[in-house]
């Protein structure tokens, strides 16, 4: 049995990376003045200070200690 390529190093796969970053491109042209920070750059650092507050201070979601109290 021979080893086959990876899908992205096939054409069909190419294909589809040309098409995702054509949709990608698209997306961004047409929603450009959303993605702009504008007036919005406070509570974009509040958000990501949210975040970072959560992740750092919780140690995220995977040290959860989930036991079964009955």
């Amino acid at each position: 049995m021979k080893n086959s390529p990876g899908f992205f190093r096939t054409r069909i796969g190419f294909v589809f990376i040309v098409f995702l970053t054509i949709a990608g491109l698209m997306l961004v042209y047409e929603h450009r003045a959303h993605i702009t920070l504008g007036g919005n750059a406070p509570l974009l650092l509040l958000l990501l200070l949210c975040v970072g507050m959560h992740l750092f201070m919780h140690g995220g979601h995977s040290h959860h200690d989930h036991k079964d109290e009955e």
